[in-house]
């Protein structure tokens, strides 16, 4: 068996289930791992072994098994913990304390997962950096604004993490680390508990490294019965190859990596043919601005107003800014404009299971200040699709870089299902000849 640390969501439930291990020795795999590694990635904003190894001993000590039984999870720092300070990435709100639990950690909990301690986040999950570095490379940034989530899931410090996504916040810092993010259709999760940044698009997001530990959480945390993806892969899919108008900004190595794919998926069986969104698709990102910043601004009133000194520049400057000169005209504008796109991508699936495109312009860039291109994931985030991107890629300097999958709103789990069907016919044409 793998050290305990390496092991997946679903294979430390049947490890446990099979009495090969226990929820405390999993645990504290994790946390020597943890203590071997944080000082070099610094996934963490707060984080206590005792309570940890607490929680572990009273699940081993259940009479009944849950569906994550023994599984350490990490929580992003802007979702609410009953046990752990929630401080939203951000000096103004250091010590705060929840009285409640968020209910995507209730529903953790419920399901027999460990609460590992909170994950860094960006301030109030937007663009000022935490201190998080890459897990390969601490030079360059995991990403944000879920960096904490994504770096301690790349580096073994948990086989789970919850993140947010607004934009690219998910499918981003997955997709540099080298790991399964999952973007799901929005209001699927619940988000009580959760620190809104933009309602409007917000969405609970999921960081595994395997499609099954996704489609394992994603049904704990939408509060139904597990239901195991099949073992057969299933058919050869429809799949639209979209590259959309931001091709461009890809870096050369990631345009021809994503190509290659397509030719191999295709050659695998798969019915792969471009897809050209319709050129209204390029206002959408525009959309996005103005009704994140507008929704934004308001939610921040009173930070806004008691502590304008201690937000930084950079986001007073951006987001706060866009937010504060978007008049109600603007921001109902672009909601309708939302809808309509959301409207008519849902016609534009009448062809695919999924579309392929872009997750991230490359591999993560060199240096802590910023957090890389978000652009690749607005569409699809304010279009209210799901979305998934795997660890297909390895890039010029041997870093991580992911492939992103988008399918109909409400189909996920065929998502999931064409996404092991992509990972599986990608892996094998990397093994012929």
């Amino acid at each position: 068996m793998k050290p305990l640390h390496e092991l997946t969501a679903t294979e430390i439930v049947h490890a446990i289930a099979a009495g090969k291990t226990t929820c405390e020795a999993v645990t504290r795999a994790c946390l020597d791992h943890i203590a071997a590694r944080e000082s070099q990635v610094e996934a963490w904003t707060f984080l206590d072994p005792d309570l940890a190894l607490k929680q572990a001993r009273a699940i081993d000590g259940r009479s009944s098994a849950g569906a994550l039984h023994g599984v350490p999870v990490g929580i992003k720092d802007i979702i609410d913990t009953c046990d752990m300070p929630t401080e939203y990435g951000t000096p103004i709100h250091k010590g705060h304390r929840p009285r409640i639990d968020a209910a995507v950690v209730a529903l953790t909990r419920r399901a027999g997962g460990v609460i590992m301690g909170k994950t860094v986040t960006t301030e109030f999950a937007n663009f000022f950096p935490g201190k998080t570095r890459h897990p390969m490379d601490p030079q360059r940034t995991p990403g944000g604004s879920s960096s904490g989530s994504a770096a301690a899931v790349g580096d073994a410090m948990v086989p789970l993490a919850i993140g947010t996504q607004t934009t690219a916040s998910t499918i981003r810092p997955a997709s540099f680390c080298g790991c399964v993010g999952y973007r799901p259709t929005w209001g699927d999760i619940r988000c009580h508990g959760v620190m809104e940044a933009s309602g409007s698009v917000d969405t609970v997001g999921l960081i595994a490294r395997s499609v099954e530990d996704v489609a394992l959480y994603r049904d704990v945390l939408a509060g139904v019965p597990h239901e195991p993806l099949p073992a057969d892969a299933g058919t050869a899919p429809r799949i639209g190859f979209a590259r959309t108008h931001l091709w461009a900004q890809c870096e050369p190595e990631t345009r021809n990596l994503l190509e290659e794919c397509a030719r191999r998926l295709a050659k695998a069986g798969a019915r792969v043919t471009d897809l050209s969104l319709p050129a209204e698709y390029e206002r959408v990102e525009d959309a996005h601005r103005w009704i994140t910043s507008f929704e934004f601004a308001r939610n921040r009133a009173w930070e806004i107003d008691n502590h304008w000194e201690r937000i930084s520049e950079k986001l007073r400057n951006n987001r706060i800014n866009d937010g504060l000169a978007c008049s109600m005209e603007k921001y109902t504008a672009s909601r309708a404009f939302a809808e309509h796109a959301r409207l008519k991508m849902d016609d534009l699936f009448a062809d695919y299971d999924v579309l392929l495109t872009p997750a991230v312009a490359g591999e993560a860039p060199l240096g802590l200040a910023s957090t890389g291109n978000a652009s690749f994931c607005a569409i699809w985030t304010t279009v209210h699709v799901p979305a998934l991107t795997l660890p297909l890629f390895t890039g010029p300097h041997g870093l991580p870089v992911g492939a992103q999958l988008v399918a109909r709103r409400g189909a996920d789990r065929a998502l999931f299902q064409v996404a092991r069907w992509v990972q599986r016919a990608h892996a094998r044409g990397l093994t012929r000849p």
